[in-house]
């Protein structure tokens, strides 16, 4: 994984912890592409952690709306930058405890800030296409997400959970896709249970 993707990181844009934070958010059920298009007027439109604070709701929807779950999702950002201010001083928090307390945090989020923006390896980020791949070459039997990180974070030592999450990642968009995964160009096809499944 390190030869083939040295440098995985994040694929979501980003410049400080809470746009990160935001920007995770609001790509449940929605692509890395489509969070950035929207992000990318976002975080000019609301420059600062006050300005998300204090965002009219209806009009946030609508800057958003593309991402899928406008209405969640602006409840989520807009009350995890009040309290972030209220609670935190304007900081986000480095712990998971403090993370998952935020309106709209659960684990894979608060894994995906702690690893990506704060560098601590806390957990494993699992997503569609780590559960995807994980299961496909038999580094795991489950399907629920947190069963699937504690068989990576049992699997792996903690030095390589950040960027093994990022590696699956962007195997799972690149190689090991969900309809037809190229096996024959494919850097795991030598230990993958399911090698041949698909073409290159």
């Amino acid at each position: 994984m390190r030869e083939a993707y040295p440098d995985a990181g994040c694929a979501l844009n980003y410049s400080t912890a809470y746009e990160l934070l935001f920007a995770t958010i609001l790509s449940a059920q929605s692509t890395d592409a489509t969070v950035n298009r929207v992000t990318t007027e976002l975080f000019r439109k609301y420059a600062t952690l006050e300005a998300f604070a204090d965002a009219d709701p209806a009009e946030f929807q609508e800057d958003i709306r593309s991402t899928g779950f406008f209405r969640n999702k602006t409840a989520h950002v807009l009350g995890a930058a009040r309290k972030l201010l209220q609670d935190h001083g304007g900081d986000v928090p480095e712990t998971m405890e403090e993370l998952v307390a935020l309106p709209g945090v659960a684990g894979k989020t608060a894994n995906v800030v702690l690893g990506t923006y704060f560098g601590k390896p806390d957990g494993f980020v699992v997503d569609t296409h780590v559960k995807r791949v994980t299961y496909r070459i038999g580094l795991t039997t489950e399907k629920r997400p947190e069963n699937v990180e504690r068989d990576l974070m049992d699997l792996f030592p903690q030095s390589e959970w950040i960027f093994l999450g990022h590696a699956l990642i962007w195997h799972g968009r690149r190689i090991c896709v969900a309809r037809k995964p190229r096996c024959g160009i494919c850097p795991l096809e030598d230990v993958c249970l399911q090698r041949g499944v698909g073409t290159a």
